[in-house]
């Protein structure tokens, strides 16, 4: 099975298929309203207008799976998007990314490209200190570890680079705009 095989609930309840993305790059992410890293919607949003005309596509899938940080329901998650980052792209229905119900387009995606830490900095080491406490042996699972974290499919289906939530996010740009 590959990318293009896989498809996801959008939050109308309509499936969307990977294959409508053949020959797009695309950024997956798996977000919520109230996380410190919300801010990211921005740059997503930026990058989204610089290079949806060259094939660039977002897959915004909302998770309250992590400090239930996406409480509202879908509506209101497009609502909040649109009137806070006017964001642009569509979004998919709530759903985990771990765990037994975890959808499979995650699966997938974690199967690809696991963990490869945090990087440097403030930030990479609180989030470092604070997975200790939820699971000592983080390091050493794909599992999605916190919102934002970004994975990006190249033209041909291929998942090339994962993006912890603590990346920074002209690096996301910098690989989405290489693939362009």
């Amino acid at each position: 099975m590959g990318f293009y095989d896989l498809k996801v609930e959008a939050a109308d309840g309509s499936m969307v298929s990977m294959e409508d993305f053949r020959g797009k790059v695309v950024l997956v992410v798996n977000t919520a309203t109230g996380c410190g890293f919300t801010p990211h919607y921005e740059p997503i949003e930026s990058m989204y207008e610089k290079y949806h005309e060259q094939g660039f596509e977002v897959v915004d899938v909302p998770c309250n799976q992590f400090a239930g940080q996406a409480p509202e329901s879908d509506e209101e998650i497009h609502q909040f998007c649109q009137l806070k980052y006017n964001t642009q792209f569509p979004q998919m229905k709530k759903s985990d990314v771990n765990g037994e119900n975890a959808i499979e387009l995650f699966r997938y995606l974690k199967e690809q490209k696991g963990f490869e830490g945090f990087g440097k900095g403030p930030k990479a080491l609180a989030m470092s200190a604070m997975m200790k406490k939820f699971d000592k042996d983080y390091k050493n699972n794909p599992d999605i570890k916190w919102n934002f974290t970004k994975f990006v499919v190249d033209r041909e289906g291929n998942v090339v680079a994962r993006f912890e939530p603590t990346a920074d996010m002209k690096k996301v740009e910098e690989c989405v705009a290489a693939l362009m």
